[in-house]
């Protein structure tokens, strides 16, 4: 896929064609783009579960027309009864990564949703109804989908670490083994989760019926959450994050995601003036500048409420981004391994004729989360809390009430000539790097956009629960250019030319004159719907 999509009065892009395609009809029908991608997050909870899920979290950032940028933080806590002693009587050393007890924050996406739709409102004189904008999620639930190559593939590796857990197999196995290729994955619970939605509003999810079915379903099987925890829940509006770097300034999340970290790479990288694509020059400073960022990540980054810095003080730091990049040699690569992180999850975009973009994303942690799934909603709820230490105290420590840390990142630029640019991907550690790849081929040195999303991608570091700390490269670069990161000191090792484990992501463009440009990643489903 090399040819970049392109159209004047709306697009949207996604992981899975058939989001794409709801969030689409939704702008056909009037619709803003917040509410497109309202629908197409819901969609992706149905039709992409193993990525995906209303029981997950998300964060939104908007570019408002006006040029006003916004976010929204729809992260979930950890429960009042999520503490040490909690898993030490359990006989845990850590918090396990399947099951009830990694079940243990309350899922804010449902909530960012309705927040997201509560600043629509107050920017457009017509909305579209909510029983709308969830038609065909509702449809899709009940009717049915076809399974993927890459969902079967990914269900059978997982199939033993999951079908244990409280409900997966009831959904994800119904015949005593994993959905294959053209199967057809029903969740008829989800569904009428859905339409519940859609006839009592969101708020239910967290206060009302659907909370109380939720409650019961966690409790029965042992998670720790309580009906106190959701009431309690509230997605919040904020500030994003922000740098200026040459010819545009750039917009991410503010902890508890990394988005401080994409932010770092691609500014210590615009000091580094590179000047020739895909060169080693070019690869070689993003990698040096992802570790440079990710050891400030590591170091700082978790629940805003518990953090020692602001996380905005270092983007507005010049001297100190200054001696950042000065640290990066230009010709060596820089010991490494560092503490990874994992994650998968799914990023959307949508940009509508008024200008109004937006950028969101939204996850479970890892793929299909906890593997609990509550038999009467048919939500799969998230594994996020499972990324907490059972410390008493520093990063990331488990604490009831506190916010795990996030990979998750939404991306945005602002260009000096007028362009708006909405991008992002799943792939936990990789989120930052793939960013920095993306951003990097198509704004500073004039790739196409689809083929910025094509071209080969690296990942340092663990991703898919893998235990080696290598550079991983896709089979697609240039050999000369593998064998000078090698010569570097670069510890590399070949992966498939097109690989999962590299991201799935997507971008979308405005330009002044109106014409959107949009583009998905051919390692996912997806697929880029225009009008």
């Amino acid at each position: 896929m090399l040819h970049t999509a392109r159209s004047l009065r709306g697009m949207v892009t996604a992981p899975h064609h058939l989001a794409s395609q709801a969030g689409l009809d939704i702008l056909r029908a009037g619709g803003s783009a917040i509410e497109a991608v309202v629908t197409t997050a819901a969609t992706l909870a149905v039709v992409y579960p193993q990525m995906t899920s209303i029981g997950g979290d998300a964060f939104w950032l908007i570019c408002w027309p006006d040029g006003r940028t916004e976010t929204i933080d729809a992260c979930g806590a950890a429960a009042e009864r999520a503490d040490l002693a909690l898993y030490r009587s359990a006989g845990c050393e850590s918090i396990p990564w399947r099951g009830p007890l990694a079940a243990n924050t309350v899922a804010g996406t449902v909530s960012g949703w309705a927040l997201a739709l509560e600043r629509n409102a107050t920017m457009r004189d017509h909305t579209l109804p909510l029983k709308r904008l969830l038609v065909e999620p509702i449809h899709h639930a009940e009717a049915g989908v076809p399974v993927t190559d890459s969902w079967a593939e990914l269900a059978r590796l997982k199939s033993a670490e999951l079908r244990a857990a409280p409900g997966y197999a009831d959904v994800f196995e119904p015949a005593g083994c994993p959905l294959t290729t053209g199967d057809i994955l029903r969740n008829p619970a989800l569904a009428e989760t859905l339409q519940a939605l859609a006839t009592f509003g969101l708020d239910t999810f967290y206060e009302g019926g659907i909370a109380r079915r939720i409650v019961a379903d966690l409790r029965e099987v042992g998670s720790p959450l309580t009906a106190d925890d959701l009431a309690a829940h509230r997605a919040q509006s904020c500030p994003p994050l922000s740098v200026p770097i040459r010819g545009a300034t750039l917009y991410n999340m503010a902890p508890p995601t990394q988005g401080v970290a994409s932010l770092l790479i691609l500014a210590l990288f615009d000091r580094l003036k590179a000047d020739k694509g895909e060169s080693f020059e070019h690869i070689h400073g993003l990698i040096e500048a992802t570790k440079q960022a990710f050891r400030y990540r590591d170091t700082h980054v978790g629940d805003p409420a518990w953090m020692t810095v602001e996380a905005q003080h270092i983007l507005d730091d010049t001297a100190a981004l200054d001696a950042m990049a000065a640290a990066i040699d230009p010709h060596r690569a820089a010991p490494w391994p560092h503490p990874a992180q994992q994650g998968d999850t799914v990023w959307m975009g949508a940009v509508d004729s008024t200008g109004l973009a937006v950028s969101m994303i939204q996850s479970t942690y890892f793929e299909f989360g906890s593997g609990v799934v509550l038999p009467q909603t048919g939500i799969t709820w998230q594994n996020r809390g499972a990324s907490f230490r059972l410390a008493e105290d520093g990063w990331n420590a488990l604490k009831p009430g506190r916010k795990p840390f996030h990979t998750l990142n939404p991306a945005a630029a602002r260009f000096d000539d007028g362009r708006v640019m909405v991008y992002g991907t799943m792939g936990g550690e990789g989120q930052p790097q793939t960013q920095a790849a993306i951003f990097s081929r198509y704004a500073r040195y004039g790739m196409g956009l689809q083929a910025a999303v094509t071209a080969p991608r690296w990942l340092l570091g663990r991703t898919w629960g893998e235990e080696s700390v290598t550079l991983k490269y896709e089979d697609r670069f240039d050999p000369d250019l593998i064998a000078a990161l090698g010569a570097a000191g670069h510890a590399i090792e070949r992966v498939a030319p097109f690989t999962s484990m590299m991201g799935h992501a997507g971008a979308l463009v405005r330009h002044p004159d109106g014409v959107i440009e949009g583009a998905t990643d051919p390692r996912s489903d997806g697929g880029v719907a225009a009008w």
